[in-house]
């Protein structure tokens, strides 16, 4: 009797579906920190322990499922918008390349297959879509084909399209035999070819046509791209103003990028190892901007330069040196490397802010206003034609709203910005949510289709999820030299695959995965669109 009460508490306590979505988290846990031979799930283990949950009927609620998903992309999609346009216009052609390779790869691989295997096209699309991961386009299947067999396809290829992505990106690295630590130190070095190492140096000043005119006068910072951070006149050390005149003999300190010093030195005269030291007036201070009020301004017009002699010599920004210029837009979070006198520096900084708990206060209202402006995005529908329409779908509108936001920075009084710790937190959070929901679905039907549409589909579904993806990477890096980072997240996004996403995100912190998903991602959901409309007139 009492064990039949304890087994009847634990069936009604595992009922919660609160209760099991924080046991499948923890279990996962405990079982992603097992290593064999340095190898570890990590937290890709909450989405097979979700599986077995799933498996034995137990079941996390899709609300769960969708609170993490807009969530943890929007999360994604505020972090990498700031970099994200600039990475488009850079590496864009190439990530979409990727994207256009594997689904047309998986179209006919999907073709294939069906001939093989002689799977009606009906059940074939379903199978491609489910494949792929993607809802939106099973949603145009269904809409096309208009056969319950599209369903099943979808369901038969689903559990491992989720679960094949999550493998095949754990395993990619030692599949091309490239390390994390390698792929992160290239992205590294492409970043300084973008935002170049910012440096100082000392000259003195011996080209005798500047001699008597001012800094206003010779605009060394539009000239050059330095910044002039003190001059020693007459063995005084003073900061410098745009009415300070520079003399032969003087030593000048300049900070900017390699280039922009050599500028200076054709301009100055020779650079020199002599230190101009700081006066006792003089002081340097990094201060943080958490001032909304000036969010998304340029230097120019701080003005910090003409109203209190402050040079800002550097911008540092999710972890990059960034030579500023008077165009240069400031962000919230931004650490400013600042030279001014003692009197005028705490002015400075109360004008940038430089309040630690600001940064680290989280604003929920540019959350929910965000996702819901993605929510709304992602259910409008575009038309190409009178039987095919589009939409970007619930993770597609989040995702693309939340890139648009975070690139703007602010509108008006909202800062859609949050602190690194803030943002990880609720990225977290939403993906764990999300793994365990689309696991323990994907659970409950794995050996259903198994026993009822046979081994056959099956594996028809691990062809059309596997063969695209190992072609695709094989092409991307061993063609095209795409770097490991952006790799992951253009096979994740052009799988359609969020949980491959997630798996990632512990993997490296870096962001050029979640960049290069963004990137991908709506290219590949329209391309979806398309091959189902294809595949469905075969």
């Amino acid at each position: 009797m009492l064990l039949l009460r304890v087994k009847n508490y634990t069936m009604s306590i595992l009922a919660a579906p609160y209760f099991a979505l924080f046991l499948i988290i923890a279990i996962g846990f405990m079982i992603g920190r097992i290593k064999i031979k340095g190898i570890s799930l990590d937290i890709s283990a909450v989405i097979f322990v979700a599986l077995l949950f799933g498996h034995f009927g137990i079941i996390i609620p899709a609300d769960f499922q969708n609170v993490g998903l807009v969530l943890f992309v929007f999360t994604i999609g505020l972090q990498a918008g700031p970099g994200f346009f600039q990475s488009f216009r850079l590496n864009g052609a190439a990530l979409v390349a990727v994207a256009v390779v594997l689904v047309i790869l998986a179209a006919f691989t999907t073709i294939l297959t069906a001939w093989i295997f002689n799977i009606e096209f009906d059940m074939a699309v379903g199978l491609f879509t489910g494949a792929l991961t993607s809802t939106p386009g099973l949603a145009a299947a269904i809409d096309v084909t208009g056969s319950p067999m599209t369903s099943i396809g979808y369901g038969i290829a689903y559990p491992f399209g989720v679960i094949g992505v999550i493998l095949f990106v754990r395993l990619l690295p030692r599949i091309i035999n490239i390390g994390i630590d390698h792929a992160e130190e290239d992205i590294r070095k492409q970043l300084l070819t973008i935002y170049p190492e910012v440096q100082s140096s000392h000259f003195i000043v011996e080209n005798e046509n500047i001699s008597g005119k001012t800094i206003g006068e010779l605009k060394i910072r539009s000239m050059t791209g330095a910044s002039i951070s003190r001059v020693m006149s007459g063995g005084t050390a003073v900061t410098p103003n745009p009415c300070t005149k520079f003399h032969t003999g003087d030593l000048i300190r300049a900070v900017g990028t390699p280039e922009a010093l050599e500028k200076v030195r054709y301009l100055v005269g020779s650079t020199t190892d002599q230190q101009i030291p700081l006066g006792e007036n003089y002081e340097v201070h990094s201060i943080l901007v958490t001032n909304r009020k000036i969010v998304n301004k340029t230097i120019g017009e701080l003005n910090l330069f003409s109203n209190y002699n402050a040079t800002i010599t550097r911008i540092r920004r999710s972890g990059i040196d960034i030579v500023p210029s008077d165009s240069s837009h400031i962000h919230f979070g931004d650490k400013l490397l600042v030279a001014c006198d003692k009197e005028n520096m705490k002015t400075v900084a109360k004008i940038l802010g430089n309040q630690e708990k600001r940064l680290s206060d989280t604003d929920m209202l540019p959350i929910a206003a965000g996702i819901v402006l993605g929510v709304l995005a992602g259910r409008m529908e575009l038309s190409f034609q009178e039987d095919i329409s589009f939409s970007f779908g619930l993770a597609g509108g989040v995702l693309i709203v939340a890139l648009i936001l975070g690139n703007l920075g602010r509108t008006g009084p909202i800062i859609w910005s949050m602190s690194a710790a803030a943002n990880q937190l609720l990225r977290q959070i939403g993906l764990l949510f999300f793994l365990s929901a689309v696991g323990t679905h994907a659970g409950s039907h794995l050996a259903e289709t198994l026993q009822d549409h046979g081994l056959q589909l099956f594996l028809a579904g691990m062809l059309i999820t596997l063969l695209p993806m190992l072609i695709a990477a094989f092409v991307a890096h061993y063609i095209m030299k795409t770097n490991l980072l952006s790799l992951f997240g253009a096979i994740t996004g052009a799988m359609t695959s969020t949980p491959g996403l997630a798996v990632i995100d512990p993997m490296t912190d870096s962001n050029a995965p979640q960049i290069a998903y963004a990137t991908v991602y709506p290219v590949a959901m329209v391309l979806l669109i398309i091959f189902v409309q294809i595949l469905a007139a075969l």
